[in-house]
């Protein structure tokens, strides 16, 4: 109990504390929580996460100097198959052996593992997030001689080297460097071991041996750690792994989510490493490496020639350093390096420490970004393709009170012309914090407030959290601990730790039988009062351990024969995709499902949406919202969102209009609120900020079409659906480190207004050949500019890029499911070549029969004056009651005639309306199908 004060501190005020008092069996704590709460205090407080300096095995890894490298490649043991090198490596210190393999992957990848050659025991690998074994290439042998071995790749002139004393790895292509393993000599790997400093002394037998290896310093940590009143027994001891790798010409590193920081990651020669390690930070401070809820081990590295990517698939504690030698240095100190001939290449270096596990990374070339895209989706899967409807609006708070509630919110959507897809409900919806289950009292009829819903074609979200309440008349409690599920402790006995039902066990999401128990208990006949319009939201699946170390599990509890420190960042995605598989599994393996997790690693992108945690109302937070879902969508998680108008505090007015205007244009757009802050429904701040919150939520609905193909493009090939600049415009340094605007896709630019009182933005339009269209006033911009922009509080600057078409629904209803067989308006923007290109994708929106080739693909496209649809899916098989009402061109010229040519060769004349004074025309009523061919000439 009073222990735990500073660990359950950190959660004191996320859920309120007059919960605790309905709690059973949480006397000892109450007296702490009223004084937490009585405190006040709104912040993070960071005591209660480490630093590196108070995680033993970060501690130890950074100490070590560069250049001093034990490491040895001992050439005579390489053995070259095919597709596959290994090699020993020694370390002249202690006279461990290690096992260095190396393959070459399909897609121009490199794979590196390495491992003890004979460890103690086995070593935790990472399973399951991998889609399947890579595909491998053929290697040769270049030349070997005593100092090293060269490999070619394949590749045009791409080359592996590997140099024997000390070790180092260099892939370089012709006579550039890409990247470079241990130039730096902080190859680490702390080897297994029997402890000795509580043992007796060995037996003679064992003499030679130990005095055989130089006897290893016993330092402070190793063997037991302890942080705040939390032990750490490391029962294997110390066993962290660490590389350096070598970016010569690269300034701009990204990604390594989730980090409240900026886009382009910063140097931390001068302070914490950035953090991996899935954590429930209360009310997280913005710009600094702290860890957050996810940990996606991936790094993107950017110049104008080229993209790389490092995969480091880890997933226990994980911190990684970034330096560069040009870190500090201004635009004159690069200069004055010009004017005097300096040599020095730009390098950005980036060392990875992990506390156990091997080294496995993949390296991906690239070239281009697409190329990462590509290669890191063929190793850990896509974003799964949402239903068409979660791309709606989601309305949420923690919580709506009961179903009279619900009705009622509901209601006021229709009564002020408000269009939603979604309405959430929190943890106050269940019976006591029991998951699977409804308040018998607010929640009596759920089937009667779900057929509600159903009737208006909307939907509800309702949360399952991976803590059980420990309570022998709780079913799934009682299933769980006579399966054997749980997490055990160090000892053998079920984990048990605090959440929000009070004393809670964890099931072990790592074990496949318990997943699939969990899955089986979303069916219609074992969530009582569930139904086919009821979807899920995983939160606190860190996990959350209010009374555990930094807010989380111990490292030494247990899943199986692995101690939760190897497999801590993969918890979230277990939990999460347990669900996804119980959502599919309810239809039959009809439906898409469409789940939310706050925990994430790689490959949670296959699962479903991530939003950014407990965000707070404040202008910081609007604006931190871009670079953090920018850099999850560089690494495969394209669905992602944050709470709209923060989670704690309470927006002004001016802030919340902000907020609706940037989360309607990011993928995943859910407004939610904490218990204690005032109702913040859209119609609740006077007419004029509802007519503005409207209007913005009308215009995501207008452009769902075009969210639905990106996402679907998403599906395809692991591009992300909101993008970076630099993605577009890799050659063009202005965009490196823009992150305040993004791309949607690759024809829409938004800037949003993120400054209180804010009269005007300045927006960099890239691209020296494009022309941008605002799609407010269908002005034309050149590109490459920055551009003022005045604005007023019903501004959200957009632009559509020239040379693009996009189709929208404009008769916005009070679902996306309403609008299904409404027609299409395309709006055709001209690039200064007079053409333009798009698509229109189209299904049922909700299944899987996407995948039996039931969907409509078309190209559009507008050259020589004419517009024209063509099938580029002729095999797929849909049929759609939609049709083209209305056709708009952005830099025209007023024709003569429009002129239709249907499939069957018939033409007809259509009307149409020119605007000189903004060159825009607007064709009207062509009345064709969406799905069939057509042309449109212009003469």
């Amino acid at each position: 109990g009073p222990q735990s004060v500073n660990t359950i501190a950190v959660l004191g005020f996320k859920r309120r504390c007059r919960e605790l008092f309905k709690q059973e069996k949480m006397v000892p704590v109450l007296v702490v929580w009223l004084a937490l709460c009585l405190s006040g205090t709104w912040a993070v407080d960071r005591s209660n996460f480490k630093t590196c300096d108070q995680s033993s095995f970060c501690k130890r890894q950074r100490a070590l100097k560069p250049g001093e490298s034990p490491y040895r490649a001992l050439l005579e043991t390489m053995e070259l198959t095919n597709t596959r090198l290994t090699l020993q490596l020694i370390n002249d210190n202690n006279k461990v052996r290690l096992l260095l393999e190396l393959y070459r992957l399909q897609g121009n990848m490199t794979r590196v593992k390495i491992n003890e050659l004979k460890p103690l025991k086995p070593r935790y690998e990472v399973p399951d997030v991998l889609v399947r074994e890579p595909p491998t290439e053929p290697i040769k042998c270049h030349c070997l001689d005593e100092n090293g071995v060269v490999l070619s790749l394949g590749v045009e002139s791409q080359r592996v080297i590997v140099s024997a004393q000390p070790f180092r790895l260099d892939i370089v292509e012709g006579h550039n460097v890409l990247m470079s393993l241990n130039s730096r000599g902080l190859l680490a790997f702390e080897h297994l071991r029997m402890r000795k400093d509580t043992q007796a002394e060995p037996e003679a037998e064992n003499k030679e041996e130990t005095t055989k290896e130089e006897e290893e310093k016993v330092e402070e940590g190793m063997w037991e750690e302890t942080f705040k009143s939390h032990s750490d027994s490391k029962p294997n001891g110390p066993s962290a792994v660490s590389l350096d790798f070598s970016l010569p010409g690269v300034e701009h590193v990204y990604g390594i989510p989730e980090h409240a920081d900026t886009l382009r990651l910063k140097t931390t020669d001068n302070g914490d490493p950035y953090r991996l390690y899935n954590l429930d930070v209360f009310q997280y401070e913005l710009y600094n490496p702290m860890a957050l809820y996810g940990a996606v081990p991936v790094m993107l590295a950017h110049n104008t020639q080229r993209t790389t990517g490092i995969f480091w698939l880890n997933a226990a504690e994980t911190w990684v350093d970034i330096s560069s030698n040009t870190a500090g240095k201004t635009v004159f100190g690069k200069m004055l390096d010009y004017v005097q001939g300096s040599s020095e290449t730009p390098q950005t270096d980036v060392r990875w420490i992990s506390e156990s596990g091997i080294i496995d990374v993949f390296i991906m070339l690239g070239p281009t970004p697409k190329d990462i895209f590509s290669q890191y989706a063929s190793l850990t899967g896509t974003q799964s393709f949402p239903p068409l409807s979660s791309l709606g609006y989601h309305q949420c708070r923690w919580n709506y009170n009961d179903q009279e509630d619900v009705r009622s919110v509901d209601a006021g959507f229709d009564e002020h012309d408000i269009p939603y897809d979604f309405i959430w409900l929190d943890i106050e919806h269940t019976d006591g914090k029991r998951y699977f289950t409804w308040d018998p009292h607010k929640f009596a009829s759920p089937k009667d407030m779900l057929q509600g819903l159903k009737d208006k074609k909307r939907n509800m979200v309702a949360i399952v959290d991976p803590h059980i309440k420990v309570d022998s008349n709780y079913k799934i409690h009682n299933e769980i601990r006579s399966r054997g599920f749980y997490v055990k402790n160090k000892d053998g006995g079920d984990y048990e730790g605090w959440c929000w039902p009070g004393n809670a066990g964890y099931p072990d999401f790592t074990q496949p039988d318990m997943r699939a128990w969990w899955a089986s208990m979303f069916s219609y006949d074992q969530y009582e009062g569930s139904m086919d319009n009821l979807y899920t939201w995983n939160d606190m699946n860190e996990p959350s351990v209010f009374n555990g170390p930094e807010v989380t599990m111990h490292k030494d509890a247990v899943h199986g024969s692995w101690e939760h420190r190897d497999v801590h960042n993969l918890y979230g995605l277990y939990v999460h995709r347990a669900t996804m598989e119980g959502l599919i599994q309810r239809s039959g393996g009809v439906e898409r499902p469409f789940v939310l997790t706050r925990a994430f690693f790689a490959g949670s992108q296959r699962y479903g949406a991530v939003w950014t945690g407990d965000n707070a109302a404040e202008w910081d937070h609007l604006k931190i919202s871009i670079p953090m879902c920018l850099s999850l969508g560089l690494v495969g998680i394209s669905f992602c969102g944050a709470d709209v108008g923060g989670f704690f505090k309470s927006p002004s007015p001016e802030l919340l209009v902000r907020w609706y205007q940037t989360g309607a244009y990011q993928p995943f757009f859910r407004a939610h609120a904490h218990l204690d802050t005032p109702r913040r429904e859209p119609w609740l701040f006077g007419p004029e900020n509802t007519a503005l919150i409207r209007e913005v939520i009308r215009q995501r609905y207008t452009f769902l079409p075009y969210w639905y193909q990106l996402f679907y493009h998403a599906y395809r090939t692991g591009e992300p659906v909101m993008r970076a600049l630099w993605v577009e415009y890799p050659q063009d340094p202005a965009t490196f480190a823009v992150d305040d605007e993004f791309l949607i896709g690759r024809d829409l630019l938004v800037h949003p207004v993120t400054e209180e009182g804010a009269r005007g933005v300045t927006a960099f339009l890239p691209g020296k050949e494009e022309v941008w269209f605002d799609i407010h006033t269908f002005q034309k911009h050149n590109g490459a500019q920055n551009l003022y922009i005045p604005v007023t509080m019903s501004s959200i600057p957009v632009f559509q890029r020239g040379g693009s078409i996009i189709p929208r629904k404009l008769r916005v209803r009070r679902s996306s499911a309403c609008m299904e067989h409404d027609p299409y308006t395309l709006f055709v923007a001209l690039n200064t070549r007079r053409t333009a290109e798009g698509e229109l994708y189209i299904d049922d929106g909700h299944t899987f029969n996407f995948d039996n080739k039931e969907f409509i693909h078309r190209r559009l496209f507008f050259s020589n004056n004419v517009l024209s649809s063509v099938n580029v899916a002729p095999e797929a098989q849909f049929t759609t009651k939609s049709w083209i009402e209305r056709v708009v061109i952005l830099g025209a010229s007023k024709p003569r005639k429009v002129t239709l040519i249907t499939a069957d060769g018939h033409k007809s004349q259509l009307d149409f309306d020119f605007d000189a004074s903004v060159s825009v025309l607007t064709i009207r009523k062509p009345s064709m199908n969406a799905g069939e061919d057509w042309s449109m000439a212009l003469q």
